[in-house]
């Protein structure tokens, strides 16, 4: 069974801390992954700038911010089911960057530099949402 984090969990100061670096990670994720499909449609001329993967991939940026932006409004709820899928999200996202940016010649380097500061900023909320407090807040009881 699945269980909501307590009122008092969400309202401890170690909580709340963690809860707010998390939305402002996210928010930045979501904010320059905005940017980033902005550029690409302002570039979209430019063959060597834009290409098919890079739609696709801005394209999928974006969505996966959105979704991680309201599983974090979740998970300050203390909705137990949005820290799980934050959890994973967040973590498939990581490894997801990672993939793009070792990957030659499929990505142009200014998408590549893109995608190391999302990766920063999502190692950042991969940290966080796997530390020991926030798991013991939503540990099923």
């Amino acid at each position: 069974m699945l269980f909501a984090m307590t009122t008092e969990s969400v309202n401890l100061p170690n909580s709340q801390s963690a809860l707010r670096t998390v939305k402002l990670l996210v928010g930045s994720y979501l904010g320059l992954s905005a940017l980033t499909l902005v550029a690409i449609v302002l570039l979209r001329n430019n063959t060597e700038a834009v290409n098919t993967a890079v739609w696709i991939r801005g394209t999928i940026v974006v969505l996966s911010a959105a979704l991680m932006t309201t599983f974090v409004a979740g998970t300050a709820r203390g909705a137990r089911r949005a820290f799980l899928r934050l959890r994973i999200v967040s973590a498939v996202m990581v490894v997801a960057i990672v993939a793009i940016i070792s990957i030659p010649g499929t990505f142009p380097v200014w998408m590549k530099i893109e995608q190391a500061v999302c990766g920063l900023l999502l190692i950042g909320v991969v940290l966080i949402v796997n530390g020991r407090h926030l798991r013991s807040q939503f540990a099923a009881r």
